[in-house]
């Protein structure tokens, strides 16, 4: 089968699909729409056609690209368009994650399966709140029990919702703690113009002393009370 047949019937299965499509389920659903012939689609035919396809959408020309995400396959409209598209989405698309429940859901993401418990001792508050709200977004998931602890708790994962939110296709991809760490080293090391003369001072020294700006501890408050403060 010609990639130019195939093109316009993944081009529509994607704009349709209210869900990431693989490349598996778009080979499988062209097949099955085209019927019982002869000259099927190869799944390596779909991935070449996928490959056009985001190629076309990645010019100028277009307000919206074909990205991997979520798992799958969907258009998606181009970051420089986030402002106009949430005028229509209002509230929303516009809502955030109030902090607690992005620190319980790093904390999931990072070290899935985990237990409720496993999640308040590293965060050393309640975190029932927060855990809540992340499953009403569909965020995390409930992916089972842990039967070698008392009472056999539940564990939490993140979803496929939470790829697709933040435009990944596995935790794999998530940034390494390392990495964050590094960043934020490199900008709490930053020289301002009136420490530069003082830093050139000590030049000649051999071990460089490091000033770095002391974080005041985050105070101990309930999951309640953070939601009441972002609202």
């Amino acid at each position: 089968m010609e990639l130019s047949q195939i093109i316009p019937h993944i081009e529509a299965l994607v704009f349709a699909s209210d869900k990431p499509l693989t490349a598996a389920e778009i080979t499988e659903f062209i097949n099955t729409a085209l019927g019982f012939i002869e000259d099927r689609a190869s799944l390596e035919q779909v991935e070449a056609a996928l490959d056009g396809i985001r190629e076309k959408y990645n010019t100028e020309f277009y307000a919206f690209e074909l990205k991997q995400s979520g798992g799958g396959w969907q258009f998606l409209t181009k970051p420089e368009y986030h402002k106009t598209v949430a005028l229509i989405n209002g509230e929303k698309f516009m809502k955030r994650l109030s902090t607690a429940a992005l620190e319980t859901l790093a904390i999931i993401a990072y070290k899935q399966p985990i237990t409720k418990s496993e999640i308040e001792s590293i965060r050393g508050v309640n975190c029932d709140y927060a855990v809540q709200k992340l499953l009403e977004k569909d965020l995390i998931i409930i992916s089972g029990r842990n039967e070698n602890m008392v009472g056999k708790p539940l564990i939490y994962s993140t979803s496929k919702s939470f790829m697709d939110y933040f435009g990944i296709n596995s935790p794999d991809e998530l940034p390494k703690i390392s990495e964050v760490l590094m960043e934020e080293m490199v900008r709490a090391t930053i020289i301002s113009d009136g420490d530069e003369a003082a830093f050139e001072s000590t030049e000649e020294t051999t071990e460089a002393t490091v000033i770095t700006e002391e974080i005041p501890a985050e105070e101990n408050i309930s999951e309640e009370s953070a939601e009441n403060k972002e609202e």
